[in-house]
């Protein structure tokens, strides 16, 4: 459906998108990852028709996005990051004035108005003015605008952003319904919403694409032990050096982030793929007058993956990879 081939965007001496290739089929959806200011934006508003690329192009349903636009246009629906609303006018006002401009005929306006107001949860605010509604609201009336005419590809830019936790989960399930007819791209910063909704992920860092799988496989190219967590209450220096100690142990790190209620610490314990080291480990803490407190398998996550492959951390990184 999204063929991307050397897509590149330069500002002057700055390339903010370099020669990035990927494709994307019918009905599935694709996040698509970054940092601040890693191209992801710009990749967007290029597919979009909202920037003329510098190099490269791309195909979405067969047209090109430089030669013919305005085919395009026609195929997409497209939710930016700050919602293009027209805070004057009334909501039905406006989802009509959309509706006009993507040249819905006549007779079929109301009724696609309708589905995109009860497909969002527009109902109750359909008559109100759009500046006075919420920024949750707001941002509901903008994936109203990007659903108006049934567009085969949606693409969605932080599409969750100023919503509560109930309205967070009805639009994401809201995606997933939308991905079984349509080619979605969402772009977000909220990573466990990624791993719920898309069928395979895209990481852009620095304008370059850095990875493109699904999370299991990327799990699995990137761990080259295995990873066992344990929580336990002791010297962590004292722990750490009973625990290299075990044969078939390649490193231990210390869980900075996690934080344990009981004041012991959380470790991943690195080993070969093959070797099972859980008894051994478990009796180098016993042995040494720790408290095991828990022990479970270890896998990485996709924020662990982001920032392996963004280069976010130092040392951190290394260690998951041992």
């Amino acid at each position: 459906m999204i063929e991307v081939k050397n897509l590149t965007k330069t500002f002057g001496d700055f390339t903010a998108v370099d020669q990035v290739n990927f494709s994307v089929e019918r009905g599935e959806i694709l996040g698509f990852l970054g940092p601040n200011a890693a191209g992801k934006t710009t990749t967007m508003r290029m597919l979009t028709c909202y920037l003329p690329p510098s190099n490269g192009t791309a195909t979405i349903g067969g047209n090109d996005i430089f030669e013919e636009s305005m085919q395009v246009r026609k195929k997409l629906g497209y939710l930016p990051e700050q919602v293009p609303l027209y805070s004057d006018m009334r909501v039905t006002d406006y989802l009509d004035f959309v509706s006009r401009v993507k040249d819905i005929a006549p007779g079929e306006r109301q009724k696609a108005m309708n589905h995109v107001i009860g497909k969002c949860g527009l109902s109750d605010v359909k008559s109100k003015i759009i500046t006075n509604l919420s920024k949750g609201y707001r941002q509901r009336v903008g994936l109203a605008q990007a659903l108006i005419g049934d567009p085969e590809v949606l693409v969605l830019d932080e599409p969750t952003t100023g919503l509560d936790p109930r309205q967070i989960t009805e639009i994401r399930e809201l995606i997933k319904e939308l991905g079984i007819g349509h080619t979605v791209i969402l772009s977000t910063h909220i990573l466990p919403e990624v791993s719920m909704i898309c069928d395979r992920i895209l990481i852009i860092n620095k304008g370059k694409l850095v990875a493109q799988d699904t999370v299991v496989n990327l799990t699995q190219n990137l761990t080259k032990s295995q990873m066992t967590q344990i929580n336990v209450k002791g010297s962590p220096e004292e722990i750490k050096r009973a625990l290299k100690k075990v044969n078939g142990v390649l490193a231990v790190d210390q869980k900075m982030d996690v934080d344990i209620a009981d004041g012991g610490t959380a470790y991943v314990v690195h080993s070969r793929v093959d070797a099972d080291v859980r008894e051994a480990v478990a009796r180098a803490i016993v042995q040494g007058g720790f408290g095991l407190h828990e022990m479970r398998a270890y896998t990485l996550s996709l924020e662990d993956i982001f920032l392996i492959l963004t280069d976010e951390i130092q040392g951190k990184g290394k260690g998951l990879l041992n």
